[in-house]
């Protein structure tokens, strides 16, 4: 029975023992945008790494750009971190542009894989405005010290590093490698392990590392939830439609105080959408536009136009969030933004429905002998029209007796259908 047990049971000890022999590699992957969410990420896998003893760490990165603080944040975790760490623009067909070529520059070894591309990392001013010239020189001469810095650090091209910043200058990952922008093009990441298998890399702290990757067991990274949850947040569709709903709760319990359902979504979602207008490039002509169409919405239920205020809010609606973040990175899109404008429109404009019809169902139960002689407040100069307010309600008005100013009490006379006859109160 003995001799059973070990037959079966020593290989997989041996297995096990093996595996925890082999060397380890920690992946982290990013895909999109680079944001603060995105940095914290990539500081606690460096970190992590760290502490297991892991021989490298690699970033498969596939960006656009990104924030440039949350960049900057990035490239101090590489040049600092204890272990080598490798940043690979990964699948094929994607890009490390602007913010991601100063990430891959940074990298102790920096690889592509084929039909990826590097570069176009001119700075844009945050909400996608022109810079002016003065500020675009010093913003501009700073990018460049700073790319120059990193790539004379790891011994990579630094003329064409400028080139990126100054001409927005880009390279595929064949010419990536003969201009000495990155090391190495490899089709996946088991590849791209055998690859840097004995490579040399030196440390912020004078270490050198030879590295050990050839067999080395990939341990996945991935984003933890709260990690995940601030990335949603930071997303700009989530973000400018938390924003929206945000402003319409909250208007709706100003204007209707006790329903406490929308009051309390609203201020829930305005929340957390604070944590994306705080931590992405925000254009403050989107705020407004967004707030402008959220009051334009409420005026038509107290002032019906008959849905001209609420084609204005649409409008409003849709190109306050197409420019509330900056350019191409942050990007809203416009399919879920227009369906929720026209949602809001319609509703809005059924509400004013609803309010209108009240209105006139009211107004046509009164009779001309339950109001003439009742008084009404004036609520625009009749001159001789304008409107009156009567038991809480508008109504059209005609003066008697010429002008009367707003805020004068006056006597109605006659009713002609919703119109009504009015002349001053008499003082005693």
């Amino acid at each position: 029975m003995r001799k059973l047990f070990l037959f079966f049971f020593f290989p997989l000890i041996f297995i096990v023992l093996a595996e925890a022999q082999s060397p380890q590699v920690d992946v982290l992957r990013v895909d999109g945008a680079i944001s603060p969410p995105v940095a914290q990420y990539i500081e606690r896998g460096i970190e992590s790494a760290e502490d297991h003893n892991a021989v490298a760490c690699i970033i498969e990165l596939d960006t656009p750009g990104g924030v440039d603080t949350s960049m900057r944040d990035i490239v101090q975790h590489i040049v600092n971190a204890k272990i080598p760490v490798i940043v690979y623009v990964s699948p094929a067909g994607a890009r490390a542009a602007s913010a991601g070529t100063f990430i891959t520059m940074a990298a102790h070894i920096a690889a592509m894989a084929p039909n990826t591309a590097i570069g176009a990392a001119h700075p844009v001013m945050a909400g996608g405005m022109e810079i002016p010239e003065d500020m675009e020189e010093k913003i501009v001469n700073d990018a460049a010290a700073y790319i120059k810095s990193t790539a004379q650090s790891k011994g990579r091209n630094v003329e064409w590093a400028e080139r990126a910043i100054r001409e927005s200058a880009s390279a595929t990952a064949t010419e990536a490698v003969e201009l000495n922008i990155v090391d190495l093009i490899a089709s996946d990441t088991e590849e791209l392990l055998s690859l840097i298998e004995g490579r040399e890399v030196k440390l912020i702290d004078g270490t050198r590392v030879v590295l050990n990757t050839e067999n080395a067991v990939l341990n996945y990274n991935r984003m933890n939830w709260a990690e995940t949850f601030l990335l949603t947040l930071a997303d700009p569709n989530v973000c400018s439609i938390l924003f929206i709903i945000g402003l319409i709760g909250i208007a709706a319990e100003i204007f209707h105080p006790g329903m406490m359902i929308p009051g309390i979504l609203g201020g829930v979602c305005l929340l957390l959408s604070l944590y994306g207008l705080t931590v992405l490039p925000v254009n403050i002509a989107g705020i407004l536009l967004i707030v402008l169409a959220i009051g334009l919405f409420v005026a038509e239920i107290f002032t019906p136009t008959f849905g001209v205020l609420t084609a204005g809010g649409v409008a409003s609606l849709i190109f306050g969030s197409m420019i509330l973040f900056s350019g191409r990175v942050f990007e809203v899109s416009l399919g879920p933004i227009i369906g929720l404008a026209i949602i809001c429109g319609l509703f809005f404009f059924f509400l004013m429905g609803m309010v209108l019809r009240a209105q006139i169902g009211r107004k046509a139960m009164y009779g001309e002998e339950s109001i003439v002689g009742k008084i009404a407040e004036v609520k625009t100069v009749l001159n001789p029209k304008g409107m009156c307010l009567f038991e809480g309600e508008r109504w059209e008005a005609t003066s008697e007796e010429g002008r009367i100013e707003k805020g004068e009490e006056v006597v109605i006379t006659r009713i002609s259908g919703l119109k009504l006859t009015v002349k001053k109160k008499e003082e005693k």
